[in-house]
């Protein structure tokens, strides 16, 4: 994310909760650039919301008390979002860090957080897509982390095994 400046704005995404409770919280807010004709480019990269990516750009709707919501999605970025839950070290700091270091090599950039041990990755388009896949793959047969696709693109869809 770059420094927030006054066309920041935050823009708040409904969730749904499944029956295991997750994810955590039934809104999440994500820092956008507020492009002045009712949408924005979102400029962080969600820790739960599916189906979005930092630069992704949105319509969005102020309710009555100015609260910006989320609406369609109108131009994909075409960055992906992965999540991992690393499990190597109970998720300790330096286990989260050695994450962000080892797919920052592979072109990432992302952010962990101490709660749930967790990592987010953005993935750009010109990252080494299939050794990102292949090494997320290995982790998890390691039990190093879990991942899931947040939002993922045609290019990253197509790094996977048949």
């Amino acid at each position: 994310m770059t420094n927030i400046s006054d066309d920041h704005v935050k823009v708040h995404f409904r969730m749904e909760t499944d029956e295991d409770g997750w994810p955590p919280a039934s809104v999440e807010s994500l820092w956008a650039v507020d492009l002045g004709d009712g949408t924005v480019r979102l400029d962080n990269t969600p820790w739960f919301v599916r189906g979005v990516a930092s630069g992704d750009v949105i319509r969005v709707q102020a309710d009555d008390d100015g609260v910006l919501w989320a609406g369609e999605a109108m131009q994909p970025s075409q960055n992906c979002t992965i999540r991992l839950i690393v499990l190597k070290d109970a998720g300790s700091a330096a286990a989260r860090q050695s994450v962000l270091e080892v797919f920052h090599r592979l072109g990432t950039t992302g952010e962990g957080i101490e709660r749930f041990g967790m990592v987010v990755l953005e993935v750009p388009p010109q990252a080494d897509l299939l050794k990102i896949r292949k090494l997320l793959e290995h982790g998890e047969t390691k039990e190093w982390w879990h991942w899931e696709e947040g939002c993922v693109t045609a290019a990253w869809e197509a790094t996977a095994r048949p």
